[in-house]
């Protein structure tokens, strides 16, 4: 963990007003090894509140390379695969956060299938668990890909907005499975009245991005560090807000205690809405002048199809969160971080 990385959580804890309901609570969190699954396990047992966290994992070496050994004192790893998992065994949940999910556009035209399994399944296995020791609290976390193909940015896209997509697209696997997931989360809380909220995330970023990461403001941060030109693989007309890490891992603890089950709630910074080109540039003027910005059409790379998603948060603000983090904050303290 690097200094930016220690000084946002930091500040979450400083800022963060619903630590008395974490006290003495055991929380599962799958994809802990992720970036917000990471920081949510980060930020919780920053607290200090005998956080205690369930984490089934794919990769044992990458949590012991994530975490010290102190946050590993409080921490339960499950080397496993979270479909077959027989969870069971584990008889002291309060809460889930499930973060698992493939994350990558290539990956999810190259393995369709297992895209739409892992994230469908995945969660079926999680619900039926939660159903059975009668959790405390679920949140999924979702995408606003759900919302498929909007091109109409002059008014907010509420949660119950419903755009365009592609059944019959290879791509559709990834926001396809995300609604069916959505879906059965909604039917688990009325049939059964698993208590299980959505978070549906707009892209996350923050200090502690894997290097390799390909989602397109770590690209255009890392880019601009290394003094390289951003080069834009599509027309770069998607529009859409973004989120902080340690914002994100807030609103999933509002929604966690606060949210309505069976509700669904927009996670993203309203004023961070810009289209990818002009994202470019806004890095380009701010923190690195002498780069270009250049067009390079590529079209099998896995993109999305273009869509303007100015998404509102006012559901989310009902509860009483507030994002930190503005687009040049965002950046400014990515940079930095990967600059250590």
């Amino acid at each position: 963990m690097n200094k930016i990385q220690r000084e946002d959580i930091q500040d979450f804890v400083s800022s963060f007003p619903l630590r008395d309901l974490l006290h003495n609570r055991t929380i599962l969190i799958t994809g802990a090894t992720g970036l917000i699954g990471s920081n949510l396990v980060h930020c919780l047992l920053a607290l200090d509140c005998k956080i205690k966290v369930v984490a089934p994992i794919r990769d044992l070496k990458k949590a012991v390379r994530i975490f010290s050994q102190n946050e590993l004192e409080n921490m339960r790893l499950i080397e496993c695969d979270i479909i077959s998992y027989n969870y069971d065994a584990l008889c002291d949940i309060d809460y889930i956060v499930h973060c698992a999910a493939p994350t990558a556009s290539k990956y999810f035209i190259e393995h369709p299938v297992e895209t739409f399994d892992v994230i469908y399944s995945g969660t079926k296995v999680l619900l039926n668990y939660a159903r059975k020791r009668q959790i405390k609290g679920f949140v999924y976390l979702s995408s606003l890909e759900v919302y498929g193909e909007i091109y109409d940015d002059s008014k907010p896209v509420c949660e119950d907005s419903q755009g365009y997509l592609d059944i019959m697209a290879v791509r559709s696997s990834y926001p396809m499975a995300k609604r069916a997931a959505e879906n059965l989360c909604c039917l688990y809380t009325a049939e059964y009245g698993v208590p299980v909220m959505v978070a549906r995330l707009t892209q996350t970023t923050g200090a502690g991005i894997a290097l390799d990461d390909n989602r397109v403001i770590a690209q255009f941060a890392r880019l601009a560090t290394y003094g390289n030109d951003i080069v834009l693989h599509t027309t770069g007309e998607s529009a859409r807000p973004y989120c902080y890490t340690t914002d994100a891992v807030s609103a999933i603890l509002y929604i966690l205690f606060k949210g309505q089950k069976g509700n669904v709630y927009n996670v993203a910074n309203e004023n961070t809405y810009i289209s990818a080109r002009d994202m470019a540039e806004f890095v380009r003027v701010n923190f690195n002048p002498s780069i270009k910005v250049r067009v390079e059409l590529k079209n099998d790379m896995g993109y999305a199809p273009v869509t303007k998603l100015n998404l509102s948060t006012e559901k989310l603000k009902g509860l009483g969160w507030l994002p930190r983090y503005g687009l040049y904050e965002m950046f400014d303290r990515l940079i930095k971080s990967l600059s250590e």
